[in-house]
């Protein structure tokens, strides 16, 4: 059995010995056969190079660096590419996802499950971190109109074909979690201890989270464009029974400027058919959209001397 660790880098350069030490000394009881594949998402310190350093020592480290900041989820669809493995673990290379936490994933997913999710179960982030990922899962839920799960996030171990079937999908935009959810398989998750962050803070802000849901809604709901044409509905059905208010008044001879009954009339019902054309529109443009989009989901500047 051949175990592939991927861990998007970025900002790491204080920790990363202290990852590979670490889970060197975690899977060696499990297997001899791993790779631990690092990408660098355009880290801006000094990370590549500790991490080309480290794979000339350690011929299990397979490192990648990206031509830019493309973001952690496409960091992870670069490993997930040149994973060779037949069961892939998916960590954060801050060391609060604890290497020591493999063996027990993978034991669960000898059970006969295909995805394991390490569930946080007391999490060691600030307040505000905290509230922050509760809204975000929240909203996402709601979008989504599907559970999720604030206490769950990339940390996990995955059979090969779940990430054959996670590769195969190449649209732009990417949310590792959701592209779990949405392939299926068996799946259940455990119960791990979260460590608190020994080095920095995290790289997600509000900005990054609201824009990371923005782009999530977009790419794997069309519940906003179902809204609005609910919208029109309700615009037009408002505009429907004003109208018949208005000609009522204007029939009784309580309205006597000419012409304002039939300007009142139309706007109101005019807006609401557009709102639901629109509506409907955009449904059809944003499926579209999502089909003809062909750009590459990250670009791979340079790679160790370890052949992937």
């Amino acid at each position: 059995m051949l175990l592939s660790i991927i861990s998007p880098i970025y900002k790491a350069e204080a920790v990363l010995q202290e990852l590979v030490d670490r889970i060197h000394q975690a899977v060696k009881g499990i297997t001899d056969s791993y790779e631990i594949i690092l990408i660098d998402d355009g880290s801006p310190d000094n990370s590549w190079e500790i991490l080309e350093e480290l794979a000339s020592i350690h011929p299990e480290i397979k490192g990648i660096k990206l031509s830019r900041n493309f973001g952690q989820h496409y960091a992870i669809t670069a490993g997930l590419d040149a994973a060779k493995g037949d069961w892939i673990v998916v960590m954060d290379c801050d060391l609060q996802d604890r290497p020591e936490e493999i063996p027990n994933l993978l034991a669960k997913a000898e059970q006969g499950f295909a995805v394991v999710l390490a569930r946080r179960a007391n999490r060691q982030d600030g307040f505000a971190k905290r509230l922050s990922s509760k809204l975000f899962y929240r909203t996402l839920a709601w979008l989504t109109g599907s559970k999720q799960d604030e206490s769950i996030a990339n940390f996990g171990i995955y059979h090969r074909r779940v990430i054959d079937e996670i590769i195969g999908m190449r649209e732009s935009i990417r949310y590792f979690p959701t592209m779990v959810k949405w392939v299926g398989f068996r799946q259940t998750s455990i119960d791990v201890v979260h460590a608190e962050r020994e080095e920095g803070s995290s790289s997600y802000n509000f900005k990054k989270l609201f824009n990371l849901a923005l782009d999530i809604m977009l790419a794997y709901s069309d519940k906003p464009i179902r809204l609005t044409v609910k919208l029109g509905f309700g615009v037009a059905l408002t505009g429907f029974l004003f109208a018949l208010y208005t000609l009522f008044k204007y029939l009784r001879g309580d309205i006597i400027v000419a012409g304002y009954a039939s300007l009142i009339i139309s706007i109101w019902l005019l807006t609401g058919f557009l709102l639901i054309t629109l509506g409907m529109i955009g449904l059809y443009l944003g499926k579209t959209f999502e089909g003809v989009k062909n750009r590459p989901i990250y670009i791979v500047e340079k790679r160790t001397s370890t052949k992937i």
